[in-house]
Protein backbone atom coordinates (compact mmCIF):
# COMPACT_ATOMS: atom_id res chain seq x y z
CA UNK A 1 0.00 0.00 0.00
CA UNK A 2 1.44 3.41 -0.46
CA UNK A 3 1.50 6.49 1.26
CA UNK A 4 -0.94 8.61 -0.99
CA UNK A 5 -3.37 5.83 -1.00
CA UNK A 6 -3.05 6.13 3.24
CA UNK A 7 -3.54 9.57 3.32
CA UNK A 8 -6.09 9.71 0.69
CA UNK A 9 -8.37 8.06 3.91
CA UNK A 10 -10.59 9.31 6.23
CA UNK A 11 -9.71 9.21 10.18
CA UNK A 12 -12.20 6.40 10.82
CA UNK A 13 -11.46 4.69 7.56
CA UNK A 14 -7.53 5.16 8.74
CA UNK A 15 -8.63 3.54 12.40
CA UNK A 16 -10.34 0.61 10.99
CA UNK A 17 -7.60 0.03 8.52
CA UNK A 18 -4.65 0.05 11.54
CA UNK A 19 -7.24 -2.27 13.33
CA UNK A 20 -7.56 -4.63 10.20
CA UNK A 21 -3.46 -4.67 9.75
CA UNK A 22 -2.60 -5.52 13.61
CA UNK A 23 -5.26 -8.03 13.25
CA UNK A 24 -3.49 -9.39 10.41
CA UNK A 25 0.19 -9.34 11.47
CA UNK A 26 -1.36 -11.18 14.50
CA UNK A 27 -2.74 -13.85 12.47
CA UNK A 28 0.80 -13.85 10.41
CA UNK A 29 2.55 -14.03 13.84
CA UNK A 30 0.77 -16.90 14.86
CA UNK A 31 0.76 -18.84 11.54
CA UNK A 32 4.56 -18.21 11.69
CA UNK A 33 5.04 -19.92 14.93
CA UNK A 34 3.18 -22.72 14.38
CA UNK A 35 4.99 -23.26 11.34
CA UNK A 36 2.29 -22.69 8.50
CA UNK A 37 3.53 -19.57 6.79
CA UNK A 38 5.17 -20.49 3.46
CA UNK A 39 5.90 -16.56 2.64
CA UNK A 40 7.55 -14.64 5.76
CA UNK A 41 8.39 -11.65 3.41
CA UNK A 42 4.49 -10.84 4.08
CA UNK A 43 5.07 -10.26 7.47
CA UNK A 44 7.56 -7.27 6.66
CA UNK A 45 4.84 -6.14 4.28
CA UNK A 46 2.38 -5.74 6.74
CA UNK A 47 4.57 -4.38 9.23
CA UNK A 48 5.69 -1.73 6.87
CA UNK A 49 1.81 -0.61 5.57
CA UNK A 50 1.23 -0.54 9.64
CA UNK A 51 4.19 1.86 10.65
CA UNK A 52 2.75 3.70 7.57
CA UNK A 53 -0.66 3.75 8.70
CA UNK A 54 0.57 4.81 12.34
CA UNK A 55 2.89 7.64 11.21
CA UNK A 56 -0.34 9.38 9.06
CA UNK A 57 -2.10 9.31 12.33
CA UNK A 58 0.40 10.68 14.01
CA UNK A 59 1.07 13.42 11.45
CA UNK A 60 -2.43 14.19 11.49
CA UNK A 61 -2.51 14.94 15.17
CA UNK A 62 0.34 17.18 15.76
CA UNK A 63 -1.24 19.13 12.38
CA UNK A 64 1.71 18.09 9.99
CA UNK A 65 -0.11 18.11 6.85
CA UNK A 66 2.33 16.52 3.82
Amino acid sequence: MEIKEIRALTPQELDAKIYELKSQLFELRRKKAVGNLENGNVVRAVRKDLAKAETVKRQRELGIEK
